[in-house]
């Protein structure tokens, strides 16, 4: 019988006994609904999240303002019993840690019921502390003990059942919490496995990266960067975005990347590649389409070849600071078969950075996207700036942190180096 089901047989028949350490004698007054309904509004205040550390504080201070003293959490796991934790009230007034702890043992055990009380004199100012545990538990899964204390009069029966009803509660919510990060766990660890760096660039080329999610509990999404050597010191620079959020955008986003770096080593020219990575997706219906910007850049002759396939144009910051966005023949998605992809061949100076990104970084909701480019456009960085810096200014500036979707960013500047 569960422990709400007793409880309010008890109220309706105060002589039989209940099966618990000792039959509950009712409070004058007390009536089954006006109880249920004070046990509903204090229980609506505990396990309003999915953080273990959030539902112990929510508990301890409900049973404290409950029982009108102090309350706190002694969890246990295995042969281990935490100290006193979430202390709601006058932590002087709980009692001995190690009185609880042996109660917290004993309650550890399945088979075992009940709780335990104390009722301590202080000698010296005539006050007595009346300390209640009760188990933190529901069903099997026990978490510890819930310890509250109060001065003067003992628990009554009726408020020792109350703060059982709720320990039980927060307990169920606590096996929600621990499963909700056993989860994120997973889900993190699988993202962190689809979340692979970009490859390493020659070395006559200043590259750098920066990817941020959408959303606080994501890691990975379907935005990524790549860059791929190719022969005679030239570099396949790559940005992409697969339609989606999220982990089921991450795979796709890991098949992409996966079949671009087994055709980059045809070396194709960037256009043809996208033939290919599209002809390859058309034929799989459950690949999600993506949009993707390839540029070859050859720092030795000082030459940029680009092709688009749905994806926004890069930009070019010149020697002086200023930016600029490079016109590029905009062909279908990825995924749709239609292929048709264009090529276009720009000069790159060794004073000038290039600027993949996908779309996050720019675009804001209700607004139109060319001023959403024209922002981009309007930016101007120090002439000493670094890869590094005009990443973490972009960002910055156009406030990426806060985009709602994911953001994938790729600035990279030629050294002129000689060729390996």
């Amino acid at each position: 019988m569960s422990r709400v089901a007793r409880w309010f047989r008890v109220h309706r028949e105060p002589g039989q006994q209940d099966g618990v350490r000792r039959a509950m004698t009712p409070v004058p007054g007390d009536d089954p609904a006006a109880l249920l309904a004070k046990l509903r509004a204090v229980a609506a205040k505990v396990g309003t999240t999915l953080d273990e550390e959030a539902t112990c504080a929510e508990l301890t201070r409900a049973a404290a303002g409950h029982a009108g003293g102090s309350a706190a959490v002694m969890r246990v796991d295995g042969p281990a019993v935490a100290g006193y934790e979430s202390i709601a009230g006058d932590a002087d007034v709980l009692p001995d840690a190690r009185w609880a702890t042996e109660v917290a043992r004993d309650m550890a055990a399945p088979e075992l019921g009940g709780w335990g009380e104390q009722r301590v004199g202080d000698p010296a100012t005539g006050r007595f502390h009346a300390a209640l545990c009760v188990p933190l538990a529901t069903g099997d899964r026990r978490y510890g003990v819930l310890v509250c204390a109060r001065d003067g009069a003992p628990f009554t029966d009726t408020e020792t059942e109350f703060l059982a009803l709720l320990a039980e509660r927060a307990a169920s919510h606590l096996w929600h919490a621990r499963e909700h990060a056993r989860v994120s766990r997973t889900a993190g660890d699988l993202q962190r496995a689809l979340r692979a760096e970009p490859g390493r660039p020659h070395p006559n080329l200043d590259v750098a990266v920066r990817y941020l999610p959408a959303g606080q509990q994501a890691l990975v999404g379907g935005d990524w960067c790549e860059t791929v050597r190719l022969h005679f010191g030239r570099t396949l620079l790559v940005v992409g975005d697969v339609m989606g959020h999220g982990v089921e955008a991450a795979v796709d986003m890991a098949a992409y990347r996966s079949d671009l770096r087994a055709l980059a080593a045809t070396d194709l020219p960037p256009h043809r590649v996208l033939r290919q990575l599209d002809a390859l997706a058309a034929d799989l219906p459950e690949r999600r389409p993506a949009t993707c910007l390839i540029a070859r850049v050859d720092p030795v002759r000082g030459q940029l070849t680009v092709s688009g396939a749905g994806h926004l144009p890069p930009a070019v910051i010149d020697g002086e600071g200023g930016t600029s966005l490079l016109p590029v023949s905009v062909g279908p998605p990825l995924g749709t078969g239609f292929g048709g992809y264009e090529l276009a061949t720009y000069r790159l100076a060794e004073d000038q950075t290039l600027l993949l990104f996908t779309d996050g970084l720019v675009e804001r909701r209700g607004e139109d996207i060319d001023r959403s480019l024209d922002r981009l456009a309007e930016l101007r960085f120090p002439v000493t700036a670094g890869v590094e810096d005009i990443l973490d200014s972009v960002l910055g500036r156009l406030d990426a942190r806060h985009a709602e979707d994911d953001v994938a960013l790729l600035a990279a500047r030629p050294r002129h180096a000689a060729p390996h």
